[in-house]
């Protein structure tokens, strides 16, 4: 982008919602957005079955530590979504480079270490299923379970290309064509543009030699230096 600085333009532009839209980030966002949803909504309401008591369980090999982590990395992943789906809607309008600079960091670190947990919790679930004794109870929650484990590996990619994308934007950094660069010379060895015409100062070309430059004669006429 011509004139941008970290994947925007200048500050205080103006915002297009459609196109804002359709940029790939923002897909990016509402898709593990919607992910995240669908994670910890199916643990939640169909992960946890009765037994031989009235206490629920975990449908992962009766493993609270299973279900409290997923539903633990969608509320994350939900409330992360939310807040740099702001973050890039105002992104345009912050003026500061370094502010921008730390959001894009923010945003980088974020879904690297997003990556990061749902990797975790896939290979949990996937590893705590496979151990799972099937039961009556265990067959009704099914279907949630594999849609909890199936959704953790794709939030996995989803948040991989976040990362990608904020990688993408950080090392585009700042167009310097934002600021009045042109008064400066493009090179450190290069000499300094003189005054121009017209500027105010008096050029040397146009110094006068002072009056009186004729040269004193040292006898002037009629006089004569008398003998003695």
């Amino acid at each position: 982008m011509e004139g941008s600085s970290f994947g925007a333009g200048r500050a205080g532009g103006a915002i297009d919602p459609l196109d804002f839209l359709k940029r790939p980030q923002t897909i990016l966002r509402l898709t593990t957005w919607i992910f995240s949803i669908v994670v910890f909504g199916s643990i939640i309401n169909e992960c946890y079955v009765n037994k031989d008591s009235a206490e629920l369980l975990c449908i992962f090999n009766e493993n609270e530590s299973a279900c409290s982590y997923g539903i633990a990395v969608g509320i994350i992943a939900f409330f992360g979504c939310i807040f740099f789906f702001v973050v890039d809607l105002y992104f345009q309008q912050i003026s500061s480079v370094k502010d921008r600079k730390r959001a894009v960091l923010l945003d980088l670190g974020f879904s690297g270490f997003l990556s990061f947990l749902w990797f975790v919790a896939f290979c949990f679930l996937a590893n705590q299923w496979q151990r799972t004794a099937m039961s009556k109870g265990v067959s009704q929650g099914a279907d949630a379970a594999r849609a909890a484990i199936t959704f953790s590996f794709f939030s996995i990619i989803v948040w991989v290309a976040l990362a990608v994308k904020a990688l993408q934007r950080y090392r585009l950094g700042t167009d310097m064509s934002l600021f009045a660069t042109d008064q400066f010379p493009a090179e450190p060895s290069a000499a300094y543009p003189g005054y121009p015409s017209g500027s105010g100062m008096e050029s040397t070309d146009t110094y006068q030699s002072p009056p009186f430059t004729e040269t004193l004669d040292t006898n002037p006429k009629g006089y004569q230096v008398p003998a003695y």
